[in-house]
């Protein structure tokens, strides 16, 4: 019973680690999944079945290195003499995706609670501080809450979506054949973005478990309901014209489908992106602590400063830039997990 209560956990925070600002908003899935139409949805099978193989062998081989943090996984896997580069180049990028969710924060604010986006910024940071100072155990206290409740209201969501007249049309619909190689190179570079960056938390929890079965179980769990909550948003979003002119797509959908419960939604999103904020910051200061021996207050604020001055630029600008570029980068890091 231990184990699976485990696995739970480990699955809470994989799950709220992948789905922050881009997925929870629906940018991302739209960015590499729903554009493509009705092979959005094989992609997303496939790349539900790269998070559960990818992630499992991440973590159990992060158990084997005992690895305090990424640096030492990125040293087995690139060598020592380019893991230096692949740290620093990682570090920039969870730098950028931090600055990417507190955008998705000012945009939630300002969009749907009708406050300036900044206030929900500097809300953020302040209550991230407080989180991220009780280490792991702060980590799993906010995801075992806001993962379950997530993952309902996705499924409630798309229960509602499939019952419109036009959901198999919509589904069924064909693409631009222009499209052919990245409708399939996309399943790999979201998976490749996603476990490239999710090794700043996954790998030092991992060795903190140190229970293969319970990492198995949990990666069986958490790249499941990925796989699962993937699949209920693209529902969503077919059925949306123009989806890409919004910033927060999902958002408008609950508006449509489930109007009594925007609010609510807003406050979810809200809860998925802070996860995704707190899990990059923990994984970012355990890097910053093997080179600089100075307390973790003063690199949490460096590493919210930098996530600030990131989070100025719009929201859709930095998602719809940075992320397909991460995406490429860390191809080479999901091929290498594979290989070795």
């Amino acid at each position: 019973m231990k184990t699976w209560i485990g696995a739970f956990q480990i699955a809470a925070v994989y799950i709220g680690t992948i789905i922050g600002a881009g997925f929870a908003t629906g940018k991302e899935i739209f960015q590499f999944f729903t554009q493509f139409g009705f092979y959005g949805m094989p992609a997303i099978l496939f790349s539900g079945c790269l998070f559960i193989f990818l992630g499992a062998k991440m973590m159990i081989t992060a158990i084997d290195l005992k690895a305090a943090s990424y640096r030492e996984l990125n040293i087995h896997l690139f060598g020592q003499r380019i893991a230096g580069w692949v740290n620093l180049l990682q570090f920039f990028m969870l730098i950028g995706v931090t600055g990417v969710m507190l955008s998705g924060t000012g945009a939630l604010f300002d969009e749907h609670f009708n406050l300036p986006g900044n206030s929900g910024i500097l809300l953020t940071i302040a209550a991230g501080f407080i989180v991220v100072k009780k280490g792991v155990k702060g980590l799993l206290a906010v995801n075992v809450v806001v993962v379950p409740l997530m993952i309902i209201f996705h499924l409630r969501l798309a229960g509602a979506a499939v019952t419109e007249p036009d959901f198999l049309t919509d589904l069924l619909l064909g693409k631009d054949e222009d499209h052919t190689w990245r409708t399939w190179l996309s399943p790999l570079s979201y998976t490749a973005l996603n476990l490239a960056l999710a090794q700043a938390v996954l790998v030092p929890l991992a060795s903190e478990v140190n229970d293969k079965k319970v990492i198995k179980r949990g990666a069986f769990l958490g790249g499941g309901a990925l796989m699962l909550l993937m699949l209920a948003s693209h529902a969503c979003l077919i059925q949306v014209e123009d989806i890409a002119s919004y910033e927060i797509p999902m958002a408008y959908i609950v508006e449509q489908f489930l109007p009594a419960f925007h609010y609510l939604y807003a406050f979810l999103i809200y809860g998925e992106i802070f996860t995704s904020v707190i899990g990059n910051a923990y994984g970012l200061k355990q890097q910053m602590s093997q080179k600089v021996h100075w307390p973790p207050g003063i690199l949490y604020l460096i590493i919210f400063s930098a996530g600030f001055l990131l989070s100025q630029i719009s929201y859709g600008t930095l998602l719809g830039f940075l992320y397909p570029i991460f995406g490429c980068i860390s191809l080479v890091f999901l091929f290498l997990l594979w290989k070795k």
